[in-house]
């Protein structure tokens, strides 16, 4: 590929049949995860400002959630059209306008002077975002060839891993310290100094004005995901499958299911259905799609342990999961440098295995369970997410040609969203029948809890915790399903390094 970059050589001519990272590779996954990191870090740190923008806007908690449920709902509903996108007008150019728009909407929504003008800035928010992570991908993975992507996609994992710790934190501290507003003004600062990197750095990509858009596969790809993963919400929020977010579930699926067979053997897809007839690819998406409904949803069940069982704030609980952020960063650069000389189907299974062990410290939780142990449990969670989801993109990316890495791109970031609000769903469930077994006058919901007497509190948290106990046990379950894909991931890598 053909591509240019103002100041440093660019990554794809400086390091073509080279093994090593040199500066340029370093610059131009900086400049990508400076976008990056804005964009997944707003999926999170809002989570802590729902009471102060409910009195802020007098308005209920349900209202207000729909800041959080809109954002997602339009990151997820996006993405699909970010591999099209980027063919049509130009990696580069998108990249450039998405950042523009999401630190437009970012400002609209902190100068916003009611709950409805919040909500469609944030669903600007989310457009944008949804368009961010699968350029990073594709612009990263098209620029240093298949030989180097495991460790290069370190780079654009730490903010996708990272989020769920940092979110929390952040925005409870911009809440205790300042306004509320700060929470969307801050990415002002970051997103200007992204803008201007991006254009000074980026490699120049094409434009193929020939590239037509699916229009029938939007009608029906992104109305689908959109019905399910809200459908799935629902299901998260209530801890049950009532009737009506499963119907809205089940709509989703029936149009996902006649995108599917609308998309088969048909070339300009809007998701292109032949990278599945490629081993590697079709292995690395059921990994990628099993280990986000189990780790995605034990991340739902730590936070909610440590705020109901332990009482901890929502502040105290980001500072918390620290250990499991750390462990991310630190399995991230070791796991895609293995990933490069060995394989991933040598790292994602030690990966399962380290998450399996982290997660089965959990099963066993009490109310005073020692807090070094869940710190290390937290620390060894960390050490799987971070040798889990890199490996199994890098085998993905390598799988399939150069060109066809920004429909590859979107088909994998899909899963991911599909999968992570599976997992929510899933263990959500079985976590309130777990608690409605254990404390039937709980079986409504956990909001009853703040209304228990001191001395009622004491007497449930034990058979809380027993709860928690049975619902991380299917976790682990889910966790340990995930090495069938791992396993079989295959040394793909060096059938199709040749023709990238």
């Amino acid at each position: 590929m053909a591509s240019t970059m103002h100041g440093p050589a660019a990554p794809d001519q400086a390091l073509e049949g080279s093994g090593r990272l040199d500066r340029a590779t370093w610059v131009l996954g900086g400049v990508l995860m400076l976008g990056s990191v804005m964009a997944v870090l707003d999926t999170t740190v809002v989570n802590v400002a729902i009471p102060t923008l409910a009195a802020e806007f007098a308005s209920s908690v349900s209202a207000i959630s729909w800041v959080i449920t809109a954002y997602l709902l339009a990151f997820a509903t996006v993405i699909p059209l970010t591999g099209w996108a980027s063919q049509r007008f130009g990696a580069k150019r998108v990249w450039l306008a998405s950042l523009t728009a999401f630190v437009a909407g970012s400002v609209l929504a902190g100068v916003s002077t009611s709950i409805a003008e919040l909500i469609v800035f944030r669903v600007v928010q989310g457009v944008a975002a949804g368009m961010i992570m699968p350029l990073a991908q594709t612009i990263l993975a098209q620029a240093v060839g298949p030989q180097r992507v495991g460790r290069v996609m370190s780079i654009i994992a730490v903010p996708m891993l990272l989020a769920p710790v940092l979110g929390p934190v952040l925005g409870g501290a911009i809440i205790e310290q300042a306004s509320w507003r700060w929470i969307f003004f801050v990415n002002l600062p970051v997103g200007a100094a992204a803008i201007l990197s991006a254009w000074r750095l980026l490699p120049a990509s094409p434009a193929r004005p020939g590239q037509r858009l699916d229009v029938l596969g939007v009608l029906l790809l992104t109305p689908g995901i959109a019905l399910l993963i809200y459908g799935l919400s629902l299901v998260s929020a209530s801890g049950s499958a009532d009737l009506g977010s499963v119907l809205q579930a089940a709509a989703g699926l029936a149009l996902i299911a006649a995108f599917l067979w609308h998309a088969r053997g048909r070339a300009g897809a809007l998701i292109d259905l032949s990278l599945f007839r490629q081993p590697g690819f079709a292995t690395a998406s059921a990994a990628s799609l099993l280990i986000g409904i189990a780790l995605f949803g034990t991340l739902l069940l730590i936070p909610l342990y440590f705020q109901v069982v332990r009482g901890e704030t929502a502040l105290g609980t980001g500072l918390l999961l620290a250990p499991q952020g750390l462990g991310a960063a630190l399995a991230m650069p070791f796991a895609g440098r293995a990933t490069d000389r060995i394989g991933a189907h040598r790292v994602v299974p030690v990966g399962v295995l380290l998450a399996v062990l982290g997660i089965a410290a959990y099963t066993q939780v009490t109310p005073d369970s020692s807090s070094p142990l869940l710190a290390g449990a937290l620390f060894v969670i960390g050490l799987g997410l971070g040798s889990t989801f890199l490996p199994a993109m890098a085998v993905a990316y390598r799988s399939v040609a150069r060109e066809q890495m920004p429909a590859a791109s979107s088909a994998l970031n899909t899963i991911q969203r599909i999968a992570g609000s599976i997992g929510t769903a899933l263990l959500a469930v079985v976590l309130q029948r777990a608690i409605g077994a254990e404390v039937p006058s709980l079986a409504g919901g956990l909001d009853g809890i703040g209304r228990l007497p001191a001395a009622a509190l004491a007497r449930v948290l034990p058979l809380l915790a027993h709860a928690f106990d049975t619902a991380f046990w299917v976790a682990l379950a889910l966790t340990a399903a995930a090495l069938v894909p791992a396993l079989l991931l295959g040394p793909w890598r060096r059938a199709r390094a040749e023709h990238a």
